[in-house]
């Protein structure tokens, strides 16, 4: 066969493998659940409880260690610059669960302590007789022992009164436009601020932006007043 009658077979069999692949593509199929977390898009869709657990403590932990520091750097510049701390007595603020990925705490604490000493400044403690937590005075020398959950916890007994606290920093997994959150399920945040006072003010620490809709929130979880992520504060 001479060259010039072999270029229009070779030409045809570039295209139908171009065509080939093109459907290949189009008809890809999409990956399924990793970790038994529905291959959904949990920013958009509604999702419940337990699936946005799921969903959202494998996308925390995915994120690089600089991805992580730059998230928790600018949640705490945000709550500083438009967040009123002036009228604030106690303020009561979660200590980081590293493994999990939660937001590093700890430049908010030191600010406070350095900028704002009138602050007296608190963090969770769950008490093992009444499986409740407890609110326990923090400072830059307390000495903490890990529970087993290896969660910090002062060793001290120097409670404070949740009716005394203006200004509880809430943890937290994802929250949705409505104020509603999903933490780790046992319930411990709800009950607790169902203690505290009617104005004091339950503010959400995400480092991602709300999803559409906890689609099985109820009248029993306690909504969020404001929400601080890394680009804005959400107020509800």
């Amino acid at each position: 066969m001479s060259q010039s009658s072999s270029r229009p077979l070779v030409q045809n069999t570039i295209r139908r493998t171009r065509r080939i692949s093109e459907r290949r593509r189009l008809h890809r199929v999409r990956p399924g659940p990793i970790n038994n977390v529905p291959a959904r898009n949990a920013d958009k869709l509604g999702m419940t409880k337990s699936e946005l657990r799921k969903a959202f403590l494998v996308k925390r932990q995915s994120m690089t260690r600089p991805e992580h520091d730059i998230a928790s750097a600018r949640i705490a510049a945000n709550f500083f610059d438009n967040i009123d701390l002036a009228k604030i007595n106690v303020l009561h603020c979660f200590i980081s669960i590293e493994r999990s990925g939660e937001i590093d705490t700890v430049p908010i604490f030191k600010r406070i302590w350095s900028d704002l000493p009138f602050i007296v400044t608190a963090v969770p403690r769950i008490n093992l007789e009444s499986n409740e937590l407890e609110s326990i005075r923090y400072a830059g020398d307390t000495e903490l022992s890990y529970n087993h959950w290896q969660i910090g916890e002062p060793i001290h007994n120097d409670r404070i009164d949740p009716f005394e606290i203006d200004i509880v920093l809430v943890p937290l997994l994802c929250f949705d436009r409505r104020g509603h959150r999903v933490g780790y399920g046992k319930g411990y945040y709800d009950r607790f601020l169902a203690r505290c006072r009617p104005d004091c003010q339950r503010v959400g620490l995400s480092i991602f932006p709300p999803i559409d809709e906890i689609e099985d929130a109820h009248a029993g979880d306690l909504k969020l007043d404001l929400c601080v992520t890394p680009d804005k504060i959400f107020t509800f």
